[in-house]
């Protein structure tokens, strides 16, 4: 059985293809990331912050806000810090991330939160928490780059 030129061609490049997609999906890499953020709820809520985002050795200013809506109440503080994992360049951490919880502090406290972006960024933070702050909401976060 003969093989065709012409198929030979395209199967070669298909297969070539194919390896330089999963090449790219297998350079994915991680930032470190940190921000403080001040959060205020009477069921709906409100937050906003700042902080520093690295990636390759290069520090990025970013602006943090969100919303969150069910049962929360209280005003804190929390400083988180963390990674951003699965991204190929410093823009792909923008974005909305979304997220379920429940939670409550009085006076300091410790929260761990695993979020994942539009474009598939995944953020793993640990933070510390000043202030009182009882929730069991949905909530979500939007990071920019400033």
């Amino acid at each position: 059985m003969q093989i065709s030129s012409g198929f030979r061609s395209i199967a070669v490049a298909a297969m070539a293809m194919a390896g330089v997609s999963l090449a790219t999906a297998a350079h994915a890499d991680s930032g470190t990331i940190r921000f403080s953020v001040y959060k205020a709820a009477f069921f709906v809520g409100g937050s906003g912050g700042e902080g520093t985002f690295t990636f390759h050795g290069k520090t990025y200013p970013i602006s943090i806000g969100g919303v969150s809506g069910g049962l929360a109440f209280g005003v804190s503080k929390t400083y988180f810090h963390g990674t951003v994992r699965h991204i190929r360049r410093a823009r792909d951490v923008t974005g909305v991330y979304g997220a379920a919880g429940g939670g409550g502090t009085i006076g300091k406290g410790a929260q761990v939160i695993l979020m994942t972006n539009d474009k598939g960024a995944q953020l793993e933070l640990t933070g510390k928490q000043v202030g009182l702050q009882v929730n069991a909401d949905l909530s979500g976060m939007a990071i920019s780059l400033r």
